[in-house]
């Protein structure tokens, strides 16, 4: 009995399990959709909530400090839109460059002036020693003239009184007047003949006394005038000044002659340079000629950036610089045309040995930088280039309030490579304090601290870093 008690029991639960196991298999859908919804309520508070990325970040003192973050004032203003043209310093055609000639044939006997050297108009440069027969005969012809107007004065003389008393007729004065005229014409022009050779007027008329020159100085050629301002050697006050001509100087840029060597009339023995004058030569594209054309036109100033200047060791460069002319003719090569604007120079000068030397401020093939202005934008915004962050479509600028900047959208209107302009629209009201550098690297600052779930009012390092305040 008692063993077919417990067979009893078993059965009964056996049943039993069954019986619920074949419930639950029935109604599995329903309590399964009951388990996940309560495993989704469980992982939605699990979850916590999107952070919005702020807009204001907080630096610390020494952070700005760090970044060198310099604020200024938003004002409205005129802004010229400019196109940047690359170009270089040149010589200025017939001003700058001298060459000094052979004034006949002969041979360079002395050289009294080499590269390098400074010299002012009416120096020595060349000693010639003459074998021009032309010149030679020049000589004597005015030598032979003089003694004949010499003779023919004489007679004039002793005739005169003897025309007074009738011994002799008017007629015969009159031919001795009229070949004295004539004796000294030819004097005249075999002087100037001379001049234009070389002689001085000293040399000259030992000549027509019968010492005749064999030798010849070259010199240096006078001052040549200009419209525009000359600037002068001076070395200690850097001073410009047009009308002094005694420190107005040459600098020999190359001797073309050697001792000995024979020269003919008019061949180039030595090539003088004054850099005073000189020319901004810009190389543009054609489609920019409509621009430059207008810029001449209306007389824009032109803004000029020197490349390997140091303004600093020179006086202000207080000068405005306007294009004069525009070149005709295209660069078969680089296919541009050229314009120039005229440049006037600065120097200073050094003595060594007794010897003068000048240095100019700017030398011809220097490179530069043209900023031409095309277009006038009135009521604009004017920062500098770092002073504004861009991400995709979007540019944005900081608003500084004590410890606290503000990032701003803005729209661009034009940029280049030192300024950005942005319209006046109302986005930033003016007055406002914007930061004028560092925008990429604040932007990464509010970036770190969106990063990091933390408010504005925590510790912000320059390097990005954010910790509690403390």
């Amino acid at each position: 009995m008692k063993n077919s008690s417990n067979l009893l029991k078993l059965i009964t639960q056996v049943v039993f399990v069954t019986l619920i196991a074949g419930v639950g298999f029935l109604t599995r859908q329903q309590w399964m959709q009951l388990f996940q919804a309560e495993q989704e309520e469980e992982s939605v508070s699990d979850e916590s909530a999107p952070v919005e990325e702020p807009k204001v970040l907080k630096l610390s003192k020494q952070a700005r400090k760090n970044l060198e973050l310099v604020s200024k004032p938003a004002s409205p203003q005129t802004y010229w839109r400019r196109i940047q043209v690359p170009g270089e310093i040149v010589d200025r055609p017939g001003q700058s460059d001298r060459g000094v000639t052979s004034p006949a044939v002969a041979v360079v006997s002395e050289v009294h002036a080499f590269p390098g050297d400074t010299v002012r108009p009416g120096d020595r440069l060349i000693t010639l020693r003459l074998f021009s027969e032309y010149l030679q005969s020049t000589q004597k012809q005015l030598f032979s003239s003089t003694r004949e107007a010499e003779i023919v004065q004489e007679q004039l003389e002793r005739l005169r009184p003897l025309e007074k008393s009738g011994g002799i007729p008017g007629s015969k004065i009159i031919d001795f007047e009229n070949q004295l005229r004539r004796q000294e014409a030819v004097i005249q022009a075999h002087r100037q003949d001379l001049l234009t050779r070389g002689l001085n007027p000293q040399q000259i008329d030992r000549v027509a006394n019968g010492e005749f020159v064999s030798t010849v100085d070259v010199i240096a050629p006078p001052r040549v005038k200009e419209r525009e301002q000359l600037v002068t050697i001076r070395q200690s006050s850097f001073q410009k000044d047009k009308a002094d001509d005694d420190e107005f100087a040459f600098e020999v840029q190359e001797l073309n002659a050697e001792l000995g060597q024979q020269v003919q009339a008019g061949e180039l023995l030595i090539t003088l340079a004054n850099h005073s004058s000189l020319y901004l030569e810009g190389h543009a594209f054609k489609r920019e000629a409509p621009y430059l054309e207008k810029a001449a036109q209306n007389g824009w100033k032109i803004s000029v950036e020197f490349a390997e200047d140091e303004p600093e060791n020179w006086p202000q460069l207080d000068q405005s610089f306007e294009i004069r002319y525009l070149s005709n003719s295209i660069d078969e090569e680089s296919r541009t045309f050229d314009f120039f604007i005229p440049l006037a120079n600065q120097s200073r000068s050094y003595e060594k040995s007794g010897e003068t030397f000048v240095v100019w401020r700017f030398r011809p093939g220097q490179r530069i930088r043209l900023h031409i202005p095309v277009e006038e934008l009135k009521d604009v915004l004017v920062l500098p280039s770092a002073a504004v962050v861009r991400e995709g479509p979007e540019a944005y600028v900081f608003h500084q309030n004590g410890d606290l900047f503000n990032r701003i959208p803005v729209q661009v209107l034009h940029e280049d490579r030192l300024n950005i302009v942005i319209a006046n629209d109302g986005s930033v009201t003016p007055g406002l304090y914007l930061a004028q550098n560092a925008a990429a690297s604040l932007n990464r600052v509010l970036k770190a601290q969106a990063a990091s779930g933390m408010r504005a009012d925590v510790h912000v390092h320059a390097d990005g870093t954010v910790h509690a305040s403390h």
